[in-house]
């Protein structure tokens, strides 16, 4: 089971494209000036089993989908479980947000349990100094998008690039 804030279909803020994100519920790292401060206490969501997560983005046939929160990677090992349900199910492209950092991460069994299913990682915590509304998604100058797979390859942090045309 996974605590679950909510999902949300066809958002376009949260990675290229029509994504359906799934709100994690629990954060530890309480990110001064954070958008979504309710997300912090794991309590605050309802627990979902994966197939009842997957209903809903099967449904949304043409969506990627999104890890948000909160943060997934305090709940990594039912994310890992519904990422790889998302990809043997749907190939459908996954990002995931965390307040965490990648090189961090690589160093836990659970979070390295997701990444092995995630495509794009939004990493660090969100700061309020670094903020700035340019940013392609995400929200302060500090955090990453990471190109997981690659960086997983290549043994080195990859960037994720957006494609020519533009995502």
């Amino acid at each position: 089971m996974i605590s679950v804030l909510r999902i949300v279909e066809d958002t376009t803020v949260d990675g290229p494209g029509f994504r359906t994100a799934v709100y994690a519920a629990g954060c530890a790292h309480a990110c001064p000036g954070c958008q979504n401060p309710s997300s912090w206490d794991v309590a605050n969501g309802h627990p979902m089993a994966v197939e009842e997560i997957m209903e809903v983005i099967r449904a949304d046939e043409f969506a990627d989908v999104t890890f948000t929160g909160g943060d997934p990677m305090y709940q990594a090992e039912g994310f890992a479980e519904l990422a790889r349900a998302v990809k043997e199910q749907t190939g459908k492209n996954i990002w995931c947000y965390t307040g965490a950092v990648f090189e961090t991460l690589l160093r836990q069994p659970g979070p390295v349990g997701l990444l092995r299913w995630v495509d794009v990682l939004v990493d660090g915590p969100f700061v309020q100094a670094e903020r700035t509304v340019d940013l392609l998604f995400r929200g302060s100058r500090n955090q990453r998008l990471i190109d997981v797979q690659a960086s997983l390859h290549e043994g080195r942090t990859v960037l994720w690039k957006p494609a020519s045309d533009g995502f």
